[in-house]
């Protein structure tokens, strides 16, 4: 597997971060971890075959991880590059995701849905196994964020891969992720977080201790991490294992 981080950032506008998703390519196809609106510039800026992409997990339903679905789908219905496509786009999710999908094309121009392909909406239940790609295993996890969101484990073959994107602290999510290949996990604050539902950094610190995964990476960051050295704030906790950031742009092999 190779992820592409597309975007590292939150809802609040920075012109060094886009608002979240990540482009994951499998053996056997491709994958959308939530789908900003400014997912599709930027797939386009990483020169993606957005107009192929398989499926599309989104988290929950806040805009900076959904936003993206109906212009995705209104792009789709004008772009040249999916005139010819049969094969189906499907777009998985908590309960609640075929309401949010009606109401945008319901709200627009009532076409979204009339693809010259296939669009297949799949609500999830945690815990509970599905195939989200052909060969990709995953699992869901409900988080402490909003009653619909919920993280991700994806299996393909012996590499693992777990995304949490927004969460609150819970050490289960630590069992979750138990020595995976990857980590992604949001890290929203430096310190004295305004916000409880969301990470700061020594909370995503000490689950990344107790899952003890190859390799972790942290992400969703607000404008604070911008005025510090993510490398000096990291290393202040002398965790043995790797820690990155997420940088929009930037591909990593899982």
């Amino acid at each position: 597997m190779e992820l592409t981080v597309l975007g590292s950032g939150t809802a609040v506008p920075n012109p060094r971060r886009s608002s979240s998703g990540f482009w994951l390519q499998t053996q056997n196809g491709t994958l959308m971890l939530d789908l900003s609106a400014s997912s599709l510039q930027r797939m386009a800026q990483e020169n993606l075959d957005w107009a192929g992409l398989d499926s599309i997990w989104i988290s929950h339903f806040h805009l900076d991880h959904c936003g993206g679905l109906g212009p995705f789908l209104f792009a789709s219905l004008a772009a040249p590059q999916t005139k010819t496509r049969t094969k189906p786009l499907r777009i998985f999710g908590a309960p609640g995701l075929r309401s949010l999908v009606q109401n945008l094309n319901s709200g627009g121009s009532k076409t979204l849905l009339e693809q010259p392909f296939p669009v297949e909406i799949v609500e999830i239940e945690p815990l509970e196994k599905f195939e989200i790609l052909q060969n990709l295993e995953a699992v869901s996890y409900s988080t402490s964020h909003t009653p619909d969101s919920h993280a991700i484990h994806l299996r393909e073959n012996d590499s693992t891969f777990v995304f949490t994107s927004d969460t609150g602290f819970d050490e289960k999510l630590a069992t979750f992720a138990r020595r995976v290949d990857l980590f992604l996990m949001e890290c929203s604050f430096i310190k004295d977080k305004p916000i409880e539902r969301h990470l700061e950094l020594a909370e995503a610190i000490n689950l990344i201790r107790r899952a003890e995964p190859k390799r972790a990476m942290l992400t969703h960051f607000y404008e604070e991490w911008d005025e510090v050295d993510f490398v000096t704030e990291v290393g202040k906790y002398k965790a043995a294992i790797e820690i990155v950031e997420a940088v929009d742009g930037v591909r990593v092999r899982i």
